[in-house]
């Protein structure tokens, strides 16, 4: 059975904990952070109520042995929500200031690191995976 490698689980891990974060600070801070960035309250808050979950979800995928399944969903999932966070900077939906630019920027490039870690620790398992299930 596969299981996530030491780095992968920790990336993932990691993944879910600043999700969590993210999740929560969204949540808490929707109203001022709106303000001084120029993003809808509602955006932010809701974008946070989605996190939380998430992160148990990723927290559960990281911990869970056999999840190659659920790595690579992870993945997917982070592909779109990188996508998603670069639509709302060329969709006209709402104008974000300077902040605003900044704190989508760095959340989507934070997101797509992770799931470029997480990608490339991918593979090295399933192969190692497949090593031995040819061996035995």
């Amino acid at each position: 059975m596969w299981k996530p490698s030491k780095s992968l689980q920790a990336i993932l891990l990691l993944d879910a904990a600043s999700c969590a974060a993210m999740g929560l600070a969204l949540v808490v801070l929707a109203s001022p952070l709106g303000a001084f960035a120029a993003i809808p309250e509602r955006l932010l808050f809701w974008s946070g109520c989605v996190l939380l979950p998430v992160a148990g979800v990723i927290a559960i995928v990281a911990l869970r042995p056999g999840a190659g399944a659920g790595a690579r969903v992870v993945i997917l999932a982070n592909a779109a929500w990188v996508i998603a966070s670069m639509a709302l900077l060329v969709g006209d939906w709402f104008v974000p200031n300077g902040f605003g630019v900044a704190l989508i920027l760095g959340q989507a490039g934070f997101v797509a690191v992770l799931t470029a870690l997480e990608w490339a620790a991918l593979p090295v398992e399933a192969g190692r995976a497949q090593g031995r299930g040819a061996a035995a």
